[in-house]
C-alpha cells in the first residue's frame, strides 16, 4: 500500500470499524433483558438463546451491508462478534452464533465465512471454560497490550498465567489466520479489510482487538455501575435489617433491664453497658459507610457482645479473640461481623442451657484477608445445612453484599457438626493501600 490516499482510507475504515462495534455494544447495553443475560455467569439453554438473539441480528445487518457496497466494508464483524459470543455465552453458543451472522456470506459464496467465524467462537468458547475465576474476562481491555510485559515477567518468575492474554493473543491469531486464508485461497471465499503482508497489517490486528475489548469494557462498566446500585440497595437493606434485628423493642428492653438490674450493686458496670448501647446506635444511625477498616468492625463488635456478656453473665458468654495486628487496617465491607456474630449467639449458643463461647480468629496470607467466627453450640443439622445459605437472613445477605462487592474473589464456608457448634470462614481480598489511597 504506497498511496497516502490508500493509507488514508484503511485508516479510516479501521476507526469506523471500532466505532461500529463500540455503538452495538452500547446500544444493546440500553436493553435491561440483555444485561440481566450478559452479566448472568451461569447461563441455562434459554438465557444463552437470549444472548445469542441480542448479539447476532445486528451482526448479521453488519455482513450484509458490507456484500451489498463496498463502503460498508467496516460494518463486518462477523470474527470479532462471534469470538465475543464464544467468550461470553461459552463453546456452544459461540460456534452457532458464528454460523448465524455468516449466513449472507455463505449465500454469497464465501465459503470459509462460516467456518472461521465458528472457529472464532469455538475459541472463546475454550478460553471462557479454561479460565479459573470468569472474571478475568472483563480484565481485557483496549489497552491490555501494555501489560505484556508485567505478564511475561509474571510467567517467568512465579509461573502464574495473566489470563486476560488470552483474548488478546486469540484476536491476533484470528486476523493473521484470516490474511493467510484469503492468501491461500480464492479472494471471494474470505472476506479480509486488508489481506496483504505489510506493515499496514499491524494497524488491522489493532482495530480486531479495539473491535473485541471496548464492547467488553462498555460492558464491563455497566457491570460496575449496575452493582454499585445493587449495593448501595443491598446496603440500606441490611441497614434496616440490622436495626430491626438488634435495634428492636426486646433488645432495648432486655438491655434497659440489665442496666436497672447492675445499678442496685454494680453501678460502674452499668454505666459501661448504657455507653456501649449508645456507641451501638450513634454507629447504625449515622452515614453508614461501604468499607471501614476491621478495627472499627472489631470495636463495633465488642461493643455488642459486651451488652450480650452483661446479660447472659460472663460464666455462661466466653469470647476469645486471635486477631492478627496486621490486619486491623484492611477494609472490610460495613456490618460484615454483626450479622453472623448474632447468628451464633441467637441459633448456636441461645438454645444451650451451659452457655458456650465464641472465637474470633483474623488472618492475612497472600494479600488476602481470612477471617473465623467459631461457636461451641447446637450447630447445624445435615437437613438444615442447603437451605442456610438461601433461607438465613444474615447469612444470605452477607453472601450476597460479598458477590455485589467483590463478585467471584471471595469465599464464604460453614462448616458446622450438631452438639459441637459452627465455624464460618470469609476469604476476601485484603483491601489496604488501595483504599487507604483513596481516603
Amino acid at each position: 500500500m504506497d498511496s497516502a490516499t490508500a493509507v488514508r482510507d484503511l485508516l479510516f475504515t479501521l476507526l469506523l470499524k471500532v466505532g461500529v462495534a463500540s455503538s452495538i455494544a452500547a446500544l444493546l447495553a440500553r436493553w435491561n433483558t440483555f444485561r440481566r443475560v450478559l452479566f448472568t455467569e451461569e447461563r441455562d439453554p434459554d438465557q444463552k438463546l437470549k444472548l445469542m438473539l441480542f448479539m447476532t441480528p445486528p451482526l448479521i445487518v453488519g455482513v450484509t451491508l458490507r456484500l451489498v457496497g463496498y463502503p460498508y466494508q467496516f460494518a463486518d464483524l462477523s470474527l470479532e462478534g462471534a469470538f465475543l459470543m464464544g467468550l461470553l455465552g461459552g463453546r456452544v453458543v459461540g460456534p452457532i452464533g458464528g454460523a448465524i451472522i455468516t449466513i449472507p456470506a455463505l449465500i454469497s459464496h464465501e465459503w470459509l465465512a462460516m467456518p472461521a467465524a465458528s472457529t472464532a467462537g469455538l475459541l472463546g468458547g475454550l478460553i471462557r471454560q479454561a479460565i479459573p475465576n470468569k472474571e478475568d474476562l472483563w480484565n481485557f481491555g483496549p489497552f491490555t497490550f501494555l501489560n505484556i510485559p508485567k505478564a511475561v515477567v509474571r510467567l517467568l518468575k512465579k509461573g502464574q498465567l495473566s489470563w486476560e492474554m488470552a483474548p488478546l493473543g486469540v484476536c491476533v491469531i484470528l486476523e493473521l489466520g484470516r490474511v493467510a486464508l484469503v492468501q491461500a485461497t480464492k479472494p471471494k471465499w474470505l472476506f479480509a479489510i486488508h489481506p496483504q503482508w505489510d506493515w499496514w497489517l499491524v494497524l488491522t490486528v489493532i482495530a480486531t482487538l479495539m473491535s473485541v475489548a471496548a464492547p467488553l469494557k462498555i460492558w464491563n462498566n455497566t457491570r460496575i455501575e449496575m452493582n454499585l446500585e445493587r449495593h448501595q440497595q443491598l446496603l440500606l437493606k441490611a441497614r434496616m435489617d440490622a436495626l430491626s434485628r438488634q435495634i428492636n423493642p426486646h433488645f432495648l428492653f432486655n438491655t434497659l433491664n440489665t442496666v436497672s438490674a447492675l445499678i442496685r450493686f454494680d453501678p460502674d458496670n452499668a454505666r459501661g453497658v448504657v455507653l456501649k448501647l449508645s456507641n451501638i446506635l450513634r454507629r447504625l444511625l449515622r452515614k453508614h459507610e461501604t468499607f471501614v477498616p476491621l478495627r472499627e468492625e472489631l470495636e463495633f463488635i465488642d461493643d455488642y457482645l459486651d451488652i450480650e456478656v452483661a446479660r447472659f453473665g460472663r460464666d455462661n458468654l466466653d469470647i476469645i479473640k486471635q486477631i492478627d495486628e496486621e490486619t486491623v487496617e484492611a477494609f472490610v465491607p460495613s456490618m460484615l461481623l454483626q450479622p453472623i456474630v448474632e447468628n451464633c449467639l441467637k441459633h448456636g449458643l441461645a438454645p444451650k442451657l451451659d452457655g458456650g463461647k465464641i472465637q474470633l480468629r483474623t488472618t492475612n496470607h497472600d494479600g488476602r484477608l481470612h477471617i473465623e467466627i467459631e461457636d461451641n453450640g447446637v450447630g447445624i443439622s445435615e437437613e438444615k445445612m442447603p437451605h442456610v445459605y438461601v433461607e438465613g437472613i444474615g447469612l444470605s445477605n452477607v453472601r450476597e453484599r460479598l458477590r455485589v462487592l467483590y463478585g467471584a474473589d471471595f469465599h464464604l464456608q460453614i462448616e458446622s457438626r450438631p452438639g459441637q457448634g459452627t465455624l464460618i470462614k470469609i476469604d476476601i481480598p485484603e483491601l489496604v493501600s488501595a483504599m487507604q489511597t483513596v481516603g
